[in-house]
């Protein structure tokens, strides 16, 4: 049945490519174009999003290992395609700068109530150099930008699948109506309304929709897995941001004036020792 069919689709869309009209080749050829760019955009996105699932698992992994949020920078690791780790390492070299050109030097350790997610509260006492909270702003700006970027280098190139799925089917009707307004006007200049005379234009014209359903359907199904697993990606990465960000804050930042105010306002609400006379 099969090996039957396939030389009858064959012929079918060989005889109705002969048979097209200069319109319907210009619209068959703007379609597999069409096509071509986006079967490019499949590949390289579906190859990226694979790279960045693997790369981002062995990243968070690594970084779950250890208690200091800067560790892996200190290491020299690396984790190339891991949308997450081009997010960690811009926010570590801001916190690397502000440490080295604008540090804080604390006297002695500083007790740090509760334990900030990741385990850091040792790491918050032993470190005697720390950033300003105006400094820790600019890092918070840094990792926002970075999430950002991220999520537009992933969503980059989207928009070529998105025109193929919603064009794509358009393109190839607005071709099969041109041939067939050709072929009704062929038609009526011979004065025939035979068959013979219709079914070559016919077939012709047809042979637009199917190509532009050709680069629609791949397209649609393509689109529609890398929506799902970008949005998986964006949404990680924006819970990886607002983690590092805290870990960040209570192992780096110097909250000294807050505890102080603190201190000073339990002080002022101590009741004052009776005037000896």
């Amino acid at each position: 049945m099969i090996t039957t069919l396939h030389p009858l689709l064959a012929n079918a869309a060989v005889y109705a490519i002969q048979n097209a009209t200069t319109e319907g080749k210009i619209t068959c050829l703007v379609l597999l174009l069409l096509s071509l760019f986006s079967w490019t955009i499949i590949i390289t996105k579906f190859r990226q999003l694979m790279i960045a699932r693997q790369a981002a698992k062995k990243f968070f992994t690594a970084y779950a290992s250890t208690r200091d949020p800067l560790d892996i920078k200190k290491k020299g690791e690396e984790f190339a395609g891991a949308p997450a780790y081009a997010l960690y390492e811009r926010g570590a070299d801001e916190v690397l700068y502000h440490l080295k050109n604008n540090p804080v030097t604390m006297k002695g350790t500083v007790a740090v109530v509760g334990v900030g997610e990741g385990n850091t509260d040792h790491l918050a006492r032993a470190n005697t150099t720390k950033i300003s909270n105006s400094a820790f702003e600019a890092v918070k700006v840094v990792l926002e930008e970075a999430a950002a970027a991220q999520a537009m280098s992933l969503e980059k190139g989207m928009i070529v699948l998105s025109t193929a799925v919603s064009g794509g089917p358009f393109i190839g009707l607005l071709g099969t109506v041109w041939g067939v307004m050709s072929t009704f006007a062929g038609i009526a200049e011979k004065q025939s309304a035979s068959l013979t005379a219709m079914a070559p234009g016919v077939a012709a014209a047809l042979v637009a929709t199917v190509t532009g359903l050709l680069v629609a359907i791949p397209a649609m199904f393509g689109y529609n897995f890398m929506v799902t697993t970008i949005r998986h990606i964006t949404q990680e990465l924006d819970g990886f941001a607002t983690r590092y960000a805290n870990q960040i804050e209570h192992a780096y930042v110097d909250n000294r004036d807050i505890e102080d105010k603190i201190a000073g306002a339990l002080k002022r609400h101590e009741p004052s020792a009776p005037t000896q006379f």
